[in-house]
């Protein structure tokens, strides 16, 4: 039996650690209830190269919370499986620009995402491949 068809019969196979495109950031997605949310649980530079201090979600739209940490920030959520390897109906937050976009996840291979966020249509959006992390 195969990977894939075991994914599809395991909603929960998105769980675990991966690491985004860039290789510039680590999202540790888990269940949560019914649907699945990740946090940043590692960031290549943790640092704002300004100030020297942890970087701070700055860019955020909400000016109240621009001082919270980027390193253990809520970054994807309320993704729900939907067969085939698709989760869907979720969000992304970009701690980069401070947007939020809609989501979809396919699961390519036990080791590969594509994560892929949009505005309103998904012909419209962009495309990352994340990586799982295996603990050492």
């Amino acid at each position: 039996m195969s990977f894939i068809k075991i994914a599809q019969d395991n909603p929960d196979a998105i769980v675990g650690v991966w690491k985004n495109g860039e290789g510039t950031a680590m999202i540790k997605i888990i269940k949560n209830n019914d649907k699945y949310q990740g946090k940043i649980v590692w960031l290549k530079e943790p640092n704002d190269p300004e100030t020297g201090k942890p970087k701070v979600d700055k860019n955020h739209p909400d000016e109240s919370v621009r001082s919270r940490p980027i390193l253990g920030l809520t970054n994807v959520w309320a993704f729900v499986y939907k067969g085939d390897n698709v989760w869907d109906d979720g969000k992304i937050y970009d701690p980069k620009n401070g947007n939020t976009y809609d989501c979809t996840i396919k699961l390519k291979d036990a080791n590969t995402l594509e994560v892929r966020g949009y505005i309103k249509i998904s012909l419209i959006g962009r495309t990352d491949t994340w990586t799982r992390q295996v603990a050492k």
